[in-house]
């Protein structure tokens, strides 16, 4: 795995929000996500049309605040039904998922590295995570992309150790 540490801009997302327990995800996260997908036309200004962006915030017990996603500009409204969110300038490690692997060995590999790395994930001051493992997790997913055999670029939020 290559991994990679950039920092992005602050930026401004409008989609759906889910949250729920792990046990809850199947079926009702891939729901939200297939809606999202399916309204992505009502998003006038998105910035980067091609990309559908998996904002993951761990603050519920055995579960997790999602946002399905894209990223808009500054003039876009917000559908009914939709809900903003902003993402602060952060630095991050970047990495990606290819098609035909193991989610959750790249996410094992991702988990391993910080062990080696002179990087520990990000806290937001404040808030209160459920997991010390990645508490915060985005994913970039082209919007093309197999379902069944995804493909897509993992950021984590980092500071230095």
């Amino acid at each position: 795995m290559k991994y990679q540490i950039v920092r992005l801009p602050a930026y401004r997302a409008v989609g759906l929000k889910w949250e729920g327990t792990f046990s809850e995800i199947v079926p009702h996260l891939k729901n939200v996500i297939g809606e999202m997908k399916n309204r992505a036309g009502e998003l006038v200004g998105k910035v980067t049309p091609d990309i559908h962006l998996g904002l993951s915030y761990h603050v519920i017990e055995n579960g997790f605040v999602h946002y399905s996603v894209f990223e808009v500009k500054e003039e876009q409204e917000i559908p009914d039904g939709m809900v903003e969110i902003r993402v602060p300038e952060w630095t991050y490690v970047k990495t990606t998922h290819n098609k035909g692997e193991d989610v959750t060995k790249t996410y094992t590999d991702l988990h391993r590295w910080f062990s080696d790395s002179d990087y520990a994930v990000l806290w937001e001051p404040g808030v209160d995570y459920f997991d010390d493992y990645m508490p915060i997790k985005h994913e970039y997913y082209p919007i093309d992309q197999d379902p069944n055999d995804p493909h897509f670029d993992i950021y984590i939020p980092v500071i230095k150790k």
